[in-house]
């Protein structure tokens, strides 16, 4: 018997720049021992953990997106509010959750798209001034479910 890593290991990738629940996602790929990407433009401190890597890329536009959705296939979790990267690894395959719990899916990642659309024209054209509604206790607990039930399901599915 060896202690090879198995064929398909489930991998989670963090679009880190705004994320809220970078230590949610580290309890639980530690309890589970899946390797995380943490993704942002800029350095970040992590904890010192080998299964924990660091990704810094350039502050071009979007390319922690970019490098996030190179990567997404089945079997990875990636972890993200920022909806055109939700919808490149939904198409890839990829399990995409918000930081409030909600996932994403291939039957409502077009409208969520569309909506983000508006409310970006909305903003752009003054009518609305406010931003999204703050984080809160219930969204974090939302998430540590929707990743716990994600993660089961993929190691049923033969991930991992």
């Amino acid at each position: 018997m060896t202690d090879a890593a198995p064929p398909n290991p489930i991998v989670v990738y963090i679009d880190a720049d705004a994320c809220p629940v970078k230590d949610e996602t580290y309890r639980v790929a530690g309890r589970y021992g899946l390797h995380v990407f943490v993704v942002a433009n800029s350095f970040m401190a992590l904890p010192r953990e080998p299964w924990i890597e660091r990704v810094v890329v350039s502050d071009g536009f979007d390319a922690a997106d970019d490098w996030i959705a190179e990567r997404a296939r089945p079997g990875a979790i990636v972890i993200t509010a920022d909806v055109p990267l939700a919808s490149r690894c939904v198409k890839a395959g990829a399990e995409v959750i918000g930081p409030n719990g909600k996932p994403f899916s291939e039957s409502g990642i077009g409208m969520a798209l569309a909506t983000r659309n508006l409310m970006q024209d909305l903003r752009e054209a003054g009518a609305i001034t406010g931003g999204p509604k703050p984080f809160s206790a219930r969204d974090r607990s939302a998430f540590l479910g929707v990743l716990d039930r994600t993660v089961m399901r993929l190691k049923r599915g033969g991930f991992g």
